[in-house]
């Protein structure tokens, strides 16, 4: 009698894994070869069922249900920025979602993350882990990720779409940061753990470098203490000054811009007031370090019907900034000055100093390197006392000024000639 039991228990345990791994049929229809990592799977390892087949394992709308049986925690991607876009939504509701309510769908909907695929592979049966290039697809232009390989966003104008183009951008070639000419990719920081636990990498500066004391710059204590290390190695950052969107409705005029138009909705065009790309203006971010910042967006709407502006041109939606960390960094840094004699670098620009009259242009802000009537979202500007006081030429600091040029005189590049 126990011997019959166990025949058919084990019997029991074989059609159980027939049916779900073993003998699979489904490409008798479906043509479909899986490579990669995941080859030799049976297929309702990742579609789950038989009889309820789970077409997309990988889509948000399921939060991967077939991926995350066995990537346990990943679902939680979608519920941090890279997946819900908290901070692009607020933006947009506090600007131009004023006057267009489905602003956003129509001209930010285009890095939406629709499931895993989006990085991992688009094709679906070739399952990789994601190249730089499958960052890039979103992770370029005036946000942080393009930048890393030297590539600078050009202007809006088709006379500037020129040159040399990469993930569909036409871009300025700029110096690269340090750690893309070592080798290392995207991933090497930001891995997938770190992203699905709301972290924006695995690593900092400190985990892999320790400041070197022959460093005039790394003996000074407020440096290493309140500052960000990027804060003084990012050699560079896209920064872009007045954002403008104009609306269409029964207006030809629309034809005679010359602006890029993949962009944004049929009914619009966008265009910039300024795009720079130097060593960006410095606030203070969430950690209260100094860090560097620049404007998510200072945003300006146009409503035109029928070839005539409504209400005010270039109304000013939102002036709001954030701290960021621009990927590309260097060794060497800005002289003494750029930051201690510089208060147009903390947007405290003097009147006498701006170039820009924006408001003779009636853009409402009295310049874009004054805080005044502007906002820092994640963070605050740096406070005018704390310049003041930094601006100062103690002792300390002529000493280690002096060093600085002393280092740079003295320094003699190896000669090329063997």
């Amino acid at each position: 009698m126990r011997s019959m039991m166990r025949c058919i228990v084990a019997l029991s345990l074989l059609l159980s894994a027939t049916v779900a791994f073993g003998k699979e049929n489904c490409t008798v229809c479906h043509k479909k070869v899986v490579k990669g990592v995941h080859r030799g799977l049976p297929c309702l390892s990742c579609h789950l069922d038989e009889t309820r087949t789970l077409a997309n394992p990988g889509s948000r709308e399921s939060r991967a249900a077939g991926c995350v049986g066995c990537h346990k925690g990943y679902a939680a991607l979608f519920d941090q920025p890279m997946g819900s876009r908290r901070g692009e939504l607020d933006f947009v509701a506090v600007s131009y979602g004023r006057v267009d309510a489905r602003f956003f769908g129509k001209n930010c909907g285009a890095c939406h993350l629709k499931g895993c695929t989006d990085c991992h592979a688009g094709k679906g049966h070739e399952i990789a882990k994601p190249r730089d290039r499958d960052c890039f697809v979103c992770h370029k232009g005036y946000f942080v990720g393009t930048d890393y390989y030297g590539m600078a966003p050009r202007e809006d104008s088709m006379r500037y779409q020129r040159g040399e183009v990469a993930y569909g951008e036409a871009y300025l070639k700029m110096t690269p940061d340090l750690h893309a000419e070592a080798g290392l990719a995207c991933g090497d920081c930001h891995s997938m753990a770190s992203l699905a636990a709301g972290r924006k990498a695995a690593k900092g500066c400190r985990d892999c470098h320790e400041p070197k004391q022959s460093v005039p710059e790394h003996r000074i204590a407020a440096h290493l203490e309140k500052m960000e290390c990027w804060a003084c190695h990012s050699a560079w950052a896209a920064q872009e000054y007045g954002t403008f969107f104009l609306r269409f409705t029964n207006s030809p005029s629309q034809e005679r811009y010359g602006l890029r138009r993949d962009q944004v909705a049929e009914e619009y065009l966008k265009s910039a007031y300024l795009r720079q790309q130097d060593a960006p203006p410095l606030g203070l971010n969430r950690r209260g370090k100094v860090s560097p910042i620049r404007p998510e967006f200072i945003a300006y709407f146009t409503d035109v019907r029928n070839d005539r502006a409504v209400w005010d041109e270039n109304r000013l939606l939102a002036a709001r900034w954030k701290a960021f960390f621009p990927h590309t960094v260097r060794r060497g840094t800005v002289m003494c000055e750029g930051c201690h004699d510089n208060p147009r670098r903390f947007l405290l620009e003097r009147r006498e100093d701006r170039i820009y009259q924006l408001q003779a242009e009636g853009m409402t802000l009295p310049s874009f390197w004054d805080a005044a009537g502007q906002q820092m979202g994640n963070g605050s500007f740096y406070p005018e006392r704390r310049y003041l006081e930094l601006s100062r030429k103690s002792t300390a600091y002529r000493r280690a000024y002096l060093e600085k040029w002393q280092n740079l005189v003295n320094h003699v590049e190896a000669s090329s000639v063997p």
